[in-house]
């Protein structure tokens, strides 16, 4: 048995599938823009929902949402597109867990292929009752796209931390 299955069989962590979730929602006239194309604040809001619900699904318990980051908004979204957010954890550390989303869109009257119309990536934090952090289950990658995925959120944790330790010290800096 190897150790991902150990640790799976274990109950020590859980695979990415095990929390992973697509939501579909068709696209309405009240959720345009100015420009008659679906508003981005909508398309976050479907993102940050999906993304909570893994996160919740992940460490068993409520998720707060830390941060969102590398949210790129790649085509429109048009009134009666059907848009299906996908998410999935990537990585987990002790409280916190990185939640990758991808965001499609097609026409519910055609059969091309769905276009990829948004990704993004949210740190959610797990909280106890009092809203205070708590411990996660680790994230064990099964496949080969989970490793990579996972090494990928390394990546980003690694990013983030060194932007909020240069943000920090400017500001007090600023503040001396």
């Amino acid at each position: 048995m190897s150790t991902i299955e150990a640790a799976l069989t274990a109950g020590t962590g859980q695979a990415p599938s095990d929390s992973r979730l697509t939501l579909s929602s068709i696209m309405s006239p009240q959720d345009t823009n100015l420009m008659g194309t679906v508003h981005g604040g909508v398309i976050l809001k479907l993102i940050d929902s999906v993304a909570g619900v893994v996160a919740a699904r992940h460490s068993q318990g409520p998720a707060v949402t830390a941060s969102m980051d590398e949210t790129v908004f790649l085509a429109p979204v048009r009134v009666g597109d059907v848009a299906h957010v996908d998410a999935r954890i990537t990585w987990a550390g002790r409280t916190s867990m990185e939640v990758a989303v991808t965001v499609t869109a097609d026409r519910w009257n055609e059969t091309v292929p769905a276009t990829t119309v948004a990704t993004a990536h949210l740190v959610m934090v797990a909280v106890d009752d009092n809203g205070n952090p708590r411990p996660v289950p680790p994230v064990v990658p099964v496949s080969q796209e989970d490793r990579l995925a996972w090494r990928e959120a390394e990546i980003r944790r690694t990013h983030r931390l060194a932007l909020r330790a240069s943000l920090s010290s400017k500001k007090d800096d600023n503040a001396a």
